[in-house]
């Protein structure tokens, strides 16, 4: 485990959330907060994840098992 990557990430995270997060309060922009921390959750927790090394499945994995039977039906049909 390589907490000082896990810490760095942590500090980073916290230095984006007092940057942007007063502006978007001040201007009571609720919505682009909320996406704002959903998104910044997700990568912090995504970095996190990769710096203690765990395997994180590949986005494109799922793509080819959902669109994969659907182009050899295609292909098929075309030859």
């Amino acid at each position: 485990m390589d907490l000082k990557a896990v810490l760095g990430i942590l500090i980073v995270t916290a230095g984006i959330i007092l940057l942007e997060a007063p502006y978007l309060l001040e201007r009571k922009l609720k919505k682009e907060l909320c996406v704002f921390s959903i998104l910044l959750t997700f990568g912090a927790t995504i970095s996190i994840l990769m710096a203690l090394g765990i395997q994180l499945p590949n986005p494109q994995d799922m793509i080819t098992v959902v669109y994969k039977p659907l182009g050899d039906w295609i292909f098929g049909i075309l030859q």
